[in-house]
């Protein structure tokens, strides 16, 4: 996400630096941030550091959700005095994680409707060229809200929402396809074309969904997604909640999409799992609530992690609880 947001930016006319670590950050010194898909394709000659030497107009925090505290603490030194920052993560808790390090900071949170891969160093493939939604945390003015929305506007499509919570609630569960093939190695469309796993896929959804009517939660709409629709997948049969992720695999198109946990999974990375279905478990648990199929599909991907193993449609069927 940062990669692509980060090379619409430079291509649009601004000045970017960008942090990077190891060989991303090697290939982005020699050869720049390389895109390709459906956004076109363009070379960007950005500067390219551990930390941010200077304070930025605007910041962007593009890291994967468990990177997020030790990315801002590196920069908490350009970060503060009133600079915007843009935290574009999945899961819940970015913007908590990231009042914690930076409390005088104007907060916004991005939602990526878009899909990339990053499957080598220095190099972005996009692979749904659709827009950022973009919405101010408690407390931020909404000048702020509109400035950061049209220099955005500058290189891609950009949506903006009055209801944060809502609208990342309603991104959970779009983020909910990222688990299985993060555990069998299927790309995000073999898993919901497999009945089993759509079956498990299907649970975890009304499971998440029936956590958020519980605590009040009011789903935005997102990614033709209706707000008034989404409670209704935690009232029905699962084959109504199945409906869910047959549309976001059809929306997908025929070139496979392995979703981001298992691409962290390829690049022997730690996966942002927590705060995706780990986030559903630990908020239900916080409320005196149990969310076993979510946890039972965290466990899992933790599993691979560990042993580099992937497991079969019918070992998942078999371990994750009915």
């Amino acid at each position: 996400m940062g990669g692509l947001l980060a090379a619409l930016l430079d291509r649009a006319g601004h000045e970017v630096a960008v942090t990077a670590r190891g060989e991303h950050l090697a290939a982005i010194r020699a050869e720049g941030l390389v895109l390709d898909g459906g956004y076109g394709t363009h070379v960007a000659r950005v500067t390219a550091a551990e930390t941010l030497a200077e304070a930025p107009e605007l910041a962007i925090l593009a890291t994967k959700a468990q990177d997020a505290e030790t990315a801002l603490r590196a920069n908490a030194h350009v970060l503060g005095g009133g600079v915007p920052l843009l935290v574009v993560q999945n899961g819940l808790g970015g913007i908590r994680v990231a009042r914690e390090v930076l409390p005088d900071a104007a907060l916004l949170g991005g939602l990526a409707l878009f899909a990339t891969s990053y499957l080598s160093p220095g190099r972005i493939t996009v692979t749904a060229a659709l827009p950022i939604v973009i919405g101010a945390a408690d407390g931020t003015p909404p000048d702020v809200l509109d400035r950061v929305a049209g220099i955005l506007r500058e290189a891609l499509p950009v949506e903006v929402v009055d209801d944060l919570e809502g609208a990342q609630w309603t991104k959970l569960l779009v983020n909910h396809v990222n688990a299985l093939p993060a555990i069998t190695g299927l790309s995000v469309q073999q898993t919901v074309a497999d009945p089993r796993l759509r079956r498990v896929l299907a649970a975890s959804l009304r499971e998440t969904v029936r956590l958020a009517n519980a605590l009040g939660i009011r789903f935005a709409t997102l990614q033709g997604f209706p707000a008034w629709a989404l409670p209704w997948l935690g009232r029905g049969p699962l084959a109504l909640t199945a409906l869910m992720p047959r549309v976001l695999a059809r929306r997908m198109g025929d070139v496979p999409n392995p979703g981001s946990t298992l691409q962290s999974l390829r690049r022997g990375q730690l996966t942002e799992i927590d705060f995706l279905n780990g986030a559903v478990v630990r908020t239900a648990r916080e409320h005196g609530r149990e969310a076993p199929i979510n946890a039972a599909l965290v466990d899992l991907v933790h599993e691979v992690e560990r042993t580099g193993v992937f497991l079969t449609p019918e070992q998942v069927a078999a371990r994750v609880p009915g």
